[in-house]
């Protein structure tokens, strides 16, 4: 029975000219949507690599220089681009693609499209996830609005029950016609998808890509889900055809432009952050003063001068067996990067509190927590970025560790100007990165998967409640 009726389902959505249409539509976007993500990945993925490799040789072929010239020298690290960031940029424009690594400085990250944008783009970019997001649930209100509401208007209802099919199955047989339906372009839409990350990916990529792939299919099915499910019970609730479609339209329009904005609201409100001068302000003052703000840099110098001189029984900073100004710039590095712990810690602290309520606020609408999940498996959400700066600032940190410990060892005080060479500078390795896996992402994401599973089961015990309960008249 449950077939029968998603045959016929499916067989009046294909005469129904609106479906051709809107469905032809949503199929080209998405389409569009995914190429146009592959060769912008293929385009970014070429340029960091080519960077890379270029400021490595500029490292390598700088010639021979003062340690802490070198160390001031730097070199750039840029983020990797994850194959599946086609399909969803997330924090990727406003977050910056390269940071610059030098001694003393935990530089922002650099170059962040976002702040490129056209006043047209800053109103949002076509993605993949962007019609997933949108234009799927809307294609969904369109196909079911009439589901129950049509049947009731045009009598036919009351032959459906007068036959025997019991609502619930009648419910099933509608959900699995849409469904159905909805495959036909998301089938197609998913092997282009599939596709370009075959050609995009390399070295190992694409089979790193499935797990997160696999989780990342499953939030958007569970999202479809939700809305075929809270379709159907408004369409079975609902008066008329019309106040069906207008009860789905405001929840769409509440679930996709006005929940994730009254979110971000709602989080900067409960977790502000500093803005970028006076988070500069309190960095400058607790690297000058310490992070308690009495422990100004003479007293450390002095304090370091004289470990060192207990420590080789001298009287002198002349008589001292290693080069002070080395060891007292790397204590300056370890000064600093207790203070880069602190104050950034702090600062991703309250990101991570923001996207908190981001994913807490998923209980009012499905699609913020379908956003977070979605970021999240395509590696362009904030903690991945985290993740990644967190590993440029340990290899920023260990060149000026060799560049220092060189200095100090191989420059006695007074002598002659110490110069290193091609030596030094090769026992710096090439920065390599490696994006956490789908169980690290997915431990991170578990609320808000929990909060869209909670409303897939809701929505759909609320679709056969609503059909039990439809009125046939």
């Amino acid at each position: 029975m449950i077939l029968t009726i998603a045959r016929k389902e499916m067989m009046e959505m294909f005469r129904d000219g609106r479906f051709r249409v809107a469905g032809g539509i949503v199929f080209t976007l998405l389409a569009g949507a995914l190429l146009l993500g592959w060769q912008h990945y293929c385009e970014v993925a070429a340029q960091h690599s080519a960077a890379q490799k270029a400021t490595r040789e500029q490292w390598l072929g700088q010639g021979k220089k003062n340690p802490h010239s070198a160390a001031h020298y730097g070199v750039y690290a840029f983020k990797p681009k994850v194959p599946l960031s086609l399909i969803d940029h997330g924090t990727d424009p406003y977050t910056g693609v390269a940071v610059w690594l030098e001694a003393h400085k935990m530089n922002e990250f650099k170059f962040r499209p976002a702040q490129d944008a056209t006043a047209v783009q800053r109103f949002g970019e076509l993605t993949g996830a962007t019609v997933l997001q949108l234009l799927i649930p809307l294609l969904i209100v369109l196909l079911t609005f009439q589901a129950f509401s049509g049947e009731r208007e045009s009598g036919t209802l009351r032959q459906l029950f007068s036959l025997g099919v019991k609502p619930a199955d009648l419910a099933a047989g509608k959900a699995l016609g849409t469904a159905a339906a909805l495959g036909l372009l998301l089938i197609p839409a998913a092997a282009i998808g599939a596709g370009a990350l075959a050609l995009s990916s390399s070295n190992g990529d694409l089979g790193a890509s499935w797990p997160r792939m696999a989780l990342m299919a499953l939030s958007y099915l569970l999202y479809f889900g939700t809305f075929t499910a809270i379709s159907l019970a408004i369409s079975a609730g609902a008066p008329s055809s019309r106040a069906a479609l207008i009860a789905l339209l405001g929840f769409w329009m509440f679930n996709g432009l006005i929940a994730p904005r009254a979110a971000s609201d709602l989080a900067r409100s409960l977790h502000p952050t500093p803005s970028a001068f006076e988070f500069a302000q309190k960095m400058e003052l607790a690297l000058k003063s310490g992070i308690d703000g009495h422990d100004p840099q003479d007293a450390r110098d002095q304090r370091l001068l004289q470990r060192l001189l207990d420590k080789y029984k001298v009287t002198s900073v002349e008589a001292l067996p290693v080069n002070f100004a080395g060891i007292r710039m790397q204590e300056g590095e370890n000064h600093g990067n207790e203070v880069y712990d602190v104050l950034y810690g702090e600062l991703w602290d309250t990101f991570d509190k923001q996207a908190s309520v981001h994913r807490t606020a998923g209980v009012l609408a499905p699609g913020l927590a379908l956003r977070s999940l979605s970021m999240g498996f395509a590696g362009t959400d904030f903690s991945q970025h985290a993740h990644f700066a967190k590993a440029a600032e340990e290899y920023r940190r260990m060149i000026q560790r060799v560049m220092n410990g060189d200095l100090a060892n191989n420059l006695v005080n007074g002598s002659a100007p110490y110069l290193a060479g091609d030596d030094l500078w090769r026992k710096i390795p090439d920065f390599e990165y490696t994006a956490p896996g789908a169980a690290w992402v997915a431990a991170r994401q578990a609320s808000g998967f929990a909060v869209l599973l909670g409303w897939f089961l809701v929505s759909v015990l609320l679709a056969i409640w609503s059909a039990r309960r439809i009125a046939v008249c």
